[in-house]
Protein backbone atom coordinates (compact mmCIF):
# COMPACT_ATOMS: atom_id res chain seq x y z
CA UNK A 1 0.00 0.00 0.00
CA UNK A 2 1.66 3.76 -0.99
CA UNK A 3 1.29 6.22 1.27
CA UNK A 4 1.45 9.77 -0.53
CA UNK A 5 2.56 12.70 1.05
CA UNK A 6 0.88 15.89 0.74
CA UNK A 7 2.69 18.97 0.37
CA UNK A 8 2.78 22.50 0.23
CA UNK A 9 3.29 24.18 -3.42
CA UNK A 10 4.94 27.00 -4.45
CA UNK A 11 4.35 28.89 -8.28
CA UNK A 12 7.37 29.89 -9.85
CA UNK A 13 7.99 33.34 -10.79
CA UNK A 14 9.87 34.46 -14.15
CA UNK A 15 13.65 33.60 -13.67
CA UNK A 16 12.99 32.35 -10.46
CA UNK A 17 16.28 29.99 -9.61
CA UNK A 18 16.57 27.08 -6.76
CA UNK A 19 18.45 29.35 -4.17
CA UNK A 20 16.16 32.56 -4.45
CA UNK A 21 13.55 30.22 -4.30
CA UNK A 22 14.48 28.56 -0.98
CA UNK A 23 15.66 31.91 0.51
CA UNK A 24 12.38 33.76 -0.24
CA UNK A 25 10.38 30.91 1.09
CA UNK A 26 12.60 29.56 4.11
CA UNK A 27 14.41 32.83 4.96
CA UNK A 28 17.56 30.97 3.93
CA UNK A 29 19.55 29.80 0.60
CA UNK A 30 20.64 26.72 3.04
CA UNK A 31 17.48 24.77 2.07
CA UNK A 32 18.07 24.68 -1.11
CA UNK A 33 19.19 21.22 -1.39
CA UNK A 34 15.45 20.41 0.55
CA UNK A 35 13.75 21.61 -2.56
CA UNK A 36 16.00 19.86 -5.21
CA UNK A 37 14.78 16.43 -3.21
CA UNK A 38 11.46 16.65 -3.40
CA UNK A 39 11.72 17.78 -7.41
CA UNK A 40 13.59 15.87 -8.61
CA UNK A 41 12.13 16.01 -11.98
CA UNK A 42 12.94 19.55 -12.20
CA UNK A 43 16.87 19.53 -10.65
CA UNK A 44 18.25 20.74 -14.54
CA UNK A 45 16.49 23.67 -14.13
CA UNK A 46 18.12 27.18 -13.92
CA UNK A 47 15.87 29.70 -14.13
CA UNK A 48 11.93 28.72 -14.04
CA UNK A 49 9.27 30.84 -15.99
CA UNK A 50 6.30 31.23 -14.64
CA UNK A 51 4.02 29.11 -13.12
CA UNK A 52 5.79 26.29 -12.66
CA UNK A 53 4.59 23.93 -9.30
CA UNK A 54 7.21 22.94 -7.15
CA UNK A 55 6.68 20.80 -3.81
CA UNK A 56 7.79 22.41 -0.58
CA UNK A 57 9.78 20.12 1.77
CA UNK A 58 8.46 20.52 5.34
CA UNK A 59 11.36 21.66 6.83
CA UNK A 60 11.70 20.61 10.62
CA UNK A 61 14.64 21.97 13.11
CA UNK A 62 14.54 25.08 16.19
CA UNK A 63 12.79 27.81 16.45
CA UNK A 64 15.12 30.19 14.59
CA UNK A 65 16.03 28.22 11.45
CA UNK A 66 12.48 28.53 9.39
CA UNK A 67 10.57 31.99 9.66
CA UNK A 68 7.63 31.98 11.38
CA UNK A 69 5.00 32.22 8.04
CA UNK A 70 6.45 28.52 6.84
CA UNK A 71 5.46 26.58 10.72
Amino acid sequence: MSVEQSFKTYKTQENDTWDLIAFKIFGDTKYTSHLLKVNPSLTKAVFFPAGVLLKLPEIKGSEGDVPPWVK
